[in-house]
């Protein structure tokens, strides 16, 4: 007969054991494709700013500072030194160019002067005593010259006669070689003082202009040892505000001091510092502004220095067009200086981050807003507001702009 076979169920324990298999699986897959492992922390988000990522036109500047001055001025130092003797004009007032603004005294220069003036008067007259020796000597070779020609015209006549004479057989020999041996000789004495008289007129000519030209030079080298006393006189070289130092009658005064300046307040300019880092993009025609009373003032760079001076070169900016009522020499304004044309472009606030990143990173929130994310970017040019974003965010991302060195280096901010 038939036997019912009865099937075999699986016992307690093994259910239990091949769940346990199936959640260790259902762990690990979670694990490997759903569960975010890199490091996070939480972060309260009234510590920090978020902006969103836009495009917009960029401009890109520089905020520098700049010093008012005139467009033309002039520095006073002193030529001599000496001791103040008076002083005419104070600081801070207008004169007109040949007004006197202090005479000094120096009784060593004085005498120095004097010296020299005797020295150059007695080279002058050693001049003139040399220019009057040529002249006689030029007059004597000259008497010379004539002596012989006077000599030789007298025996002229002789010779003459003596030659038809001795023609004739009417004198003897002896008695007419004489008359040719005399009238040979001063014909030769007369050749030879006129070649000396040319070659001296020559020479003397040559040598009368060298002694105009020495004597014309101590004229004026003692015009210029005279100049010297007047010296000690300072005067205004041109009209304009007197700024000058603090000068007390008996102040001793070196020379080359600076004493100050005479400005001319038709007009000014700004005197700008910029950073060694722009050199090779900062060139004649940018443009700037700054702001002053209310209203903006716009500025060209019309003028560069290459020096560089502890890390800053300096650059001229002249006003393009109204000049504001009044602005002071000596006054500091902060210049808005663009480097290039306006542009559009992705932009990205500044802020703390690119303290810590160096601008290659920057937190993105993704579009649920609770977390923040490390984005790699790429960033350009930059003015004191934006910067340029060459790569990694589009406009429309929201990034945070402040600082991260609270946070400890984590790859997700959970925002709270």
């Amino acid at each position: 007969m038939d036997r019912k076979i009865e099937k075999k169920r699986i016992s307690k324990g093994k259910l239990v054991l091949i769940g346990g298999v199936l959640l260790v699986v259902a762990f690990v897959i979670y694990t490997l494709f759903f569960l975010d492992s890199r490091s996070s922390e939480t972060v309260n988000t009234d510590q920090i700013l978020i902006h969103e990522v836009t495009e917009s036109a960029f401009q890109e500047f520089i905020e520098v500072s700049g010093t008012v001055q005139p467009l033309r001025s002039t520095i006073l130092d002193a030529v001599e030194g000496g001791v103040v003797q008076e002083v005419m004009v104070e600081s801070g007032e207008m004169v007109e160019q040949g007004d006197t603004l202090l005479v000094l005294s120096n009784s060593n220069l004085q005498l120095s002067v004097m010296q020299q003036e005797a020295g150059i008067y007695d080279q002058i007259n050693n001049v003139r005593n040399s220019r009057l020796n040529l002249e006689q000597n030029h007059l004597r070779l000259r008497e010379e010259l004539a002596n012989a020609e006077t000599q030789m015209a007298l025996l002229e006549p002789r010779f003459r006669r003596d030659s038809a004479l001795y023609e004739n057989n009417l004198i003897s020999e002896q008695e007419f070689e004489e008359t040719r041996h005399n009238y040979r000789f001063q014909q030769r004495r007369y050749e030879l003082n006129y070649e000396s008289y040319q070659k001296d007129s020559l020479q003397m000519q040559n040598q009368l202009v060298q002694l105009d030209n020495s004597e014309e030079r101590m004229w004026q080298s003692l015009e210029g040892v005279q100049q010297i006393l007047t010296n000690l006189v300072v005067t205004a070289p041109i009209s304009g505000q007197l700024s000058t130092v603090e000068l007390n009658q008996g102040q001793s005064v070196s020379q080359g001091e600076r004493l100050g300046q005479i400005d001319q307040l038709d007009g000014f300019k700004i005197r700008v510092e910029i950073d060694e880092f722009y050199l090779s993009r900062v060139t004649a025609g940018l443009e700037g502004s700054f702001p002053f009373a209310g209203s903006r003032y716009n500025l060209v760079i019309t003028r560069l220095f290459p020096v560089i001076q502890d890390g800053r070169f300096q650059v001229d900016m002249d006003f393009t067009g109204e000049v504001p009522e009044g602005i002071r020499r000596g006054q500091s304004v902060r210049v808005r200086l663009e480097l290039g044309d306006q542009t559009q472009a992705v932009l990205l606030a500044r802020g703390g981050f690119y303290q810590q990143t160096g601008g290659s990173w920057i937190y993105r929130v993704d579009d649920s807003g609770e977390r923040a994310y490390r984005q790699q970017i790429r960033l350009g040019r930059g003015n004191t507001q934006y910067f340029e974003v060459l790569e990694g965010l589009n406009p429309g991302d929201k990034v945070i702009t402040s600082g991260y060195d609270t946070f400890s280096n984590s790859e997700v901010l959970i925002l709270n």
